[in-house]
């Protein structure tokens, strides 16, 4: 378990880091001071000073920050504000540093697709198999056909074949377009249902390897980091409908005990093989946080960006106590969420 809790901060650091990073670097880029960058959250395990940053490591891995003068009410030590404090830049200055942050989750999310693709190849929605007297091969799907749509959605990987398939609950028809000897077809398939598995299917393998060249691998990284977007918003929206419960939700003790049974699982095939599902992980994360950030909701980047576009369109800014005390509600509920996630941890693991 030490190894998978060192995996879990290891990863947790990459993740968090590359999103304040982000806040960080675009901050400096348009002249505005950064008081503190800190990883974790609660009492400050050690800090430094350099230059006019504080930067800090915090107790709990549970987040990080990149505090800016003047923002919230954070004023200088004289309790005057300079001209680089986060309010006195401009609008557009301050957009693009609060959306930084979940920007730059989303590039190093595509610089792990990319070592995940370069490293492993990926699965096409080739056809690899057709399920004798399924619905399927009734509307003619051979092997070797090459899924390209299915309902109006364009299809890369063998494994958004079988998330379409997963989500289909209530055995809705499938229309698929797939192409064959440079030709394409499109077909309706009515899924038949399982008892067993209690799910409904197609009738069809979908997922031929391919060791992708240089060009294949960019391309390919790209619709890898789509998909689990794709998966991350797929998640959040059966959640909100109660398609998900609380238990299907982890914090910080969840994801170490994933990280454990993940290392478990891959430590038998050596140290290159922990390292790429550590990799895996680590690029859903990334997808996840950047996600989330970006939720219009109080005290994420998301609730920011829509209080900087009010300002934008408005031509001037909301009272900063106002967005502080919605700010501030926000994070109390988010706190209060971090609490109920980690008690339900403790009860799901332990």
């Amino acid at each position: 378990m030490i190894v998978s809790v060192l995996l879990f901060l290891i990863i947790f650091f990459v993740v968090v880091i590359s999103h304040e990073f982000g806040h960080f670097i675009v901050a400096k880029k348009n002249g505005i001071r950064v008081v503190e960058f800190f990883i974790g959250m609660g009492p400050s395990l050690f800090s430094f000073q350099k230059g006019e940053t504080k930067y800090s490591l915090k107790l709990f891995p549970i987040g990080g920050a990149c505090m800016f003068e003047g923002e919230d009410g954070l004023a200088t030590e004289n309790g005057e504000m300079s001209e680089r404090a986060f309010p006195n830049a401009p609008v557009w200055a301050r957009f693009a540093t609060v959306f930084a942050g979940p920007l730059f989750n989303f590039l190093i999310a595509y610089l792990m697709a990319l070592i995940l693709v370069s490293a492993c190849g990926i699965t096409t929605s080739e056809v690899q198999a057709v399920t004798e007297g399924s619905r399927a091969e009734e509307a003619g799907l051979k092997a070797g056909d090459v899924l390209t749509e299915i309902n109006e959605k364009r299809i890369h990987l063998g494994g958004e074949v079988t998330l379409i398939s997963q989500l289909n609950t209530k055995g809705e028809s499938f229309t698929v377009t797939y192409s064959r000897d440079g030709q394409e077809h499109t077909v309706v398939i009515n899924p038949s249902y399982d008892e067993e598995t209690q799910r409904y299917y197609m009738g069809i393998v979908a997922g031929a390897y391919l060791k992708c060249n240089v060009p294949q691998t960019f391309q390919y990284a790209f619709y890898t980091m789509k998909f689990y977007v794709e998966t991350t918003f797929q998640s959040l929206k059966m959640l909100v409908t109660g398609q998900l419960s609380r238990d299907d939700v982890s914090g910080p003790v969840g994801l170490v005990k994933v990280v454990d049974d993940v290392y478990d699982s891959a430590k038998a095939y050596g140290a290159i093989e922990v390292m790429l599902n550590m990799i895996n992980i680590a690029l859903l994360l990334s997808v996840n946080l950047g996600i989330m950030n970006l939720l219009p909701l109080p005290a994420l980047d998301g609730g920011r960006l829509v209080f900087l576009l009010v300002e934008a369109v408005r031509g001037k800014p909301i009272p900063p106590e106002k967005e502080g005390m919605v700010h501030l509600a926000g994070m109390v509920a988010l706190m209060l969420l971090m609490v109920v996630v980690f008690f339900n941890d403790i009860t799901k693991f332990f």
